[in-house]
């Protein structure tokens, strides 16, 4: 007999540089062809941490050491997917070299904003960029 339905983890990384910061052109919907923060799905039996630094270098290829938990983003309606709740970090890199992978179209630098950003992505940047303690939402 099933369980109950319940929303599935995921994880975003804010990977400030001093020209912007790192974003994914996604190559998959939902958002195809639109930039987004890097990250995905925690795997079963992974921490919500390591899922970060996975995604992190699976999508740009960069090795981060994560600085701060920015918050939890648990609106029902944030994904067209389903619900799926993110738990988002701010990273700083420590090794690598940008290159677009796994999921990932491209990768860049970019003003996030100067380009359209999927999901919540704008309110998770403002956030992990707009002090020290995570906010409510």
């Amino acid at each position: 007999m099933a369980g109950p339905e319940t929303p599935k983890l995921m994880v975003d990384v804010v990977i400030p540089s001093e020209d912007g910061i790192v974003l994914i052109r996604r190559a998959n919907g939902p958002f195809e062809g639109q930039w987004a923060l890097p990250g995905g799905f925690v795997e079963v039996g992974e921490t919500v941490e390591t899922s970060a630094t996975r995604e992190a270098a699976e999508e740009t290829g960069l090795a981060v050491e994560l600085a701060r938990l920015t918050g939890v983003y648990s609106d029902p309606d944030r994904d067209p997917r389903g619900h799926n709740v993110s738990v988002a970090f701010l990273a700083r890199v420590v090794g690598g070299d940008l290159i677009a992978a796994t999921d990932a179209a491209e990768v860049a630098v970019l003003d996030p904003d100067s380009v359209e950003l999927a999901f919540d992505h704008r309110s998770i940047i403002a956030d992990a960029l707009g002090g020290p303690k995570a906010q409510l939402r």
